[in-house]
């Protein structure tokens, strides 16, 4: 090459299967890189370091101006580390500090420190490298200033140059959108204007609060507790809407000749066969009481059955430790061996002692008696026939209905889905699967609860006291106004519900489980 001449070096094409960068025609005539230059170079003029010749023992050469001194013309660039694994040193464009004939390796030596980079006097600028954006410019931007104070804090090691230079590119192109805006708090913040009329509005609770979002309502089954409080208050003025409709209608329908004619023949209530006893005995009245308490707790535990997820007490046999179950399964089941005993008894007792004929019908007249019995109350013209003696059609076929098909049922029903059930037998518990027994078992349940309550609604509304002594005190009369003022059977059946309300309170684990210990084994979770 001739002395005066400056040329750059071409690196590593930018694209595979490229020429080398840069370009032939792009490269600057006063710049120029000695080819047998080392490749651990650095710009070595810009930082006003002397040349290092090479030492021959294989470390890269400190500087490349050593193996090219003929060139008076040539400004040397050092290269550094490579900016990708197995790639070439950098840089492959080379920097330039200034055109024209490049000094000698002398006066590299003696030249003073100068500041790095500077491309004019005041302007300071940084070492552009790698576009960020394939196609783009250089980066940093073309006039970002850096924030060097010395050449030997600029250029520490090929590395730490170029993250300076990376570096204070990515600072000032942050820094810039808020250049011209002032600080808050700092002087040059401008003052604000004071206002011209008395301030009169002021920011509310929403400006400095996010009101917080409402919590879901809880649901019981598809609706809240209002919905349902509101679909119970719509569902009640209909029923009552409804019943009046019902009761206007009968009244119309009993006022007619026929009808008349029809409540004439059938009042209600039919002879009984002679030799029928008269009045309730005492073991009747005992048997209604335990027959009373029994189911009241029953139903309770069936219920509690079908809503407990997670049992957290179980009672195992003292024979069978894992025939575990709940232990509110085992009181449930406990409850209908009693029943079952007492039920047993009243039926023994009912055909010993011939009562069976008061609740048995023994006359095809009990239908339309019924029929009778029935327009009859919803007219609200109840009938009048004396309990002590003989129940009306409609009380008999209740009562019939209760005892001899729907505890039966209870008592089939549950006994399928208890653990007494012979689950091995497979040909049984096929031939009656127990889905088919909780499909009847819980129906049966509901229909116990809705005779209770109209049982007790129409003893206390037709003739509470005298109701109450036929059942509880035993006494009555064949006179209906006989015992219609005596108390005693009353406070029998408060004393009765007392009773009732403690055992349903004391029906839970803290009560239950000493008791189950003396049958099984009782264990927590």
């Amino acid at each position: 090459m001739a002395n005066g001449g400056s040329s750059m070096r071409r690196g590593l094409p930018r694209v595979a299967g490229g020429e080398p960068w840069p370009p032939a025609a792009s490269a600057p005539a006063e710049a120029v890189v000695d080819a047998s230059a080392p490749a651990a170079a650095v710009v070595e003029a810009a930082a006003g370091r002397p040349a290092e010749p090479s030492t021959g023992s294989g470390e890269p050469p400190a500087l490349a101006t050593a193996s090219a001194p003929e060139h008076s013309g040539t400004t040397v660039v050092r290269r550094g580390l490579p900016r990708v694994a197995g790639g070439e040193p950098w840089p492959s464009a080379v920097v330039v500090a200034a055109a024209g004939p490049g000094p000698t390796p002398a006066e590299v030596a003696s030249a003073p420190p100068a500041p790095p980079l500077a491309a004019a006097d005041g302007d300071t600028s940084v070492r552009r490298g790698l576009p960020r954006i394939v196609g783009g410019d250089a980066w940093p931007p073309a006039g970002t200033a850096a924030a060097v104070s010395s050449p030997a804090a600029a250029v520490s090691s090929p590395v730490a140059a170029d993250a300076a230079a990376d570096g204070a590119g990515t600072a000032a192109e942050e820094a810039a959108p808020a250049a011209d805006l002032p600080l808050i708090g700092t002087a040059t913040e401008a003052p604000r204007a004071p206002l011209s009329v008395p301030q009169t509005a002021w920011a509310g609770r929403a400006a400095s609060r996010r009101p917080q979002p409402k919590p879901e309502p809880q649901r019981i089954g598809p609706f809240t507790k209002t919905q349902w409080a509101g679909a119970v208050v719509v569902g009640g003025i209909g029923l009552l809407f409804a019943a009046g409709m019902a009761v206007l209608a009968v009244r119309f329908l009993l006022s007619l000749d026929g009808m008349r004619d029809f409540l004439a023949t059938y009042p209600g209530e039919y002879h009984l066969p002679a030799g029928a006893p008269v009045g309730i005995p005492a073991w009747l009245g005992w048997q209604h009481f335990f027959n009373v308490f029994l189911m009241v707790l029953i139903i309770r535990s069936g219920l509690t059955i079908r809503r407990e997820k997670r049992p957290s007490v179980f009672w195992a046999p003292k024979n069978n430790p894992k025939g575990k179950t709940s232990l509110t399964i085992w009181f449930h089941q406990a409850l209908d061996i009693l029943w079952l005993i007492n039920g047993a008894v009243f039926i023994v007792l009912l055909f010993v002692t011939g009562q069976w004929m008061r609740i048995v019908p023994t006359s095809w007249e009990v239908v339309p008696n019924a029929l009778s019995a029935a327009l009859q109350y919803v007219s609200l013209d109840w009938p009048t026939e004396n309990g002590w003696v003989n129940y009306n059609a409609l009380q008999q076929l209740a009562y019939f209905s209760t005892v001899f098909i729907a505890a039966p049922l209870a008592a089939i029903t549950g006994f399928r889905m208890s653990g007494m059930w012979p689950k091995k037998n497979l040909k049984l518990s096929a031939a009656y699967p127990i889905e088919w027994a909780r499909k009847v078992h819980f129906p049966v349940m509901l229909f116990f609860v809705v005779f209770i309550v109209i049982h007790v609604v129409l003893v206390l509304a037709t003739g509470a006291l005298r109701n109450l002594n036929h059942m509880y005190a035993a006494q009555g009369s064949v006179d209906p106004t006989a015992y219609a003022d005596n108390w005693t059977g009353f406070w029998l059946f408060v004393v009765s519900l007392v009773v009732i309300a403690a055992a349903w309170v004391a029906a839970r684990p803290l009560v239950l489980a000493p008791i189950a210990r003396l049958f099984g084994t009782v264990s927590g979770r």
